[in-house]
């Protein structure tokens, strides 16, 4: 139902070093790149990180990024904040949202949030 998702971000390169590192352990990966933005995904652009010029807003919502498995999630969670990502809450097991659900939130560098779900559906 989501054809793609994209962020406005202040710092292109900034940016890219974070999702590079998150996306790179769930094998995904750059599919477009150009002077003002970058996509990522596995055979087609689906994650769209944009500099235009203007401020993003941090805490807007969200993106849920679905993982491949629990190992994934706590892989692309440590190498985001690695990569200079902010925890907003840890992995763990998020009964709330169904019994196997696992997932964690980091912060990008401009406090965009993204999560990282496993087991979801």
């Amino acid at each position: 139902m989501i054809d793609h998702v994209g962020f406005e971000v202040s710092d292109l390169a900034r940016s890219a070093r974070f999702y590079d590192a998150l996306f790179s352990r769930l094998g995904i990966r750059r599919i477009h790149e150009s002077e003002a933005s970058i996509a990522y995904g596995s055979h087609e652009p689906r994650f769209w990180i944009v500099a235009r010029g203007r401020t993003p807003a941090p805490a807007y919502g969200h993106c849920a990024i679905q993982a491949t498995g629990r190992v994934a999630v706590d892989a692309a969670y440590a190498a985001a904040l690695d990569a200079g990502g902010l925890d907003d809450g840890p992995t763990a097991l998020r009964p709330l949202y169904g019994p196997r659900y696992y997932a964690a939130y980091v912060l990008d560098p401009d406090g965009l949030r993204v999560e990282l779900v496993a087991g979801g559906h």
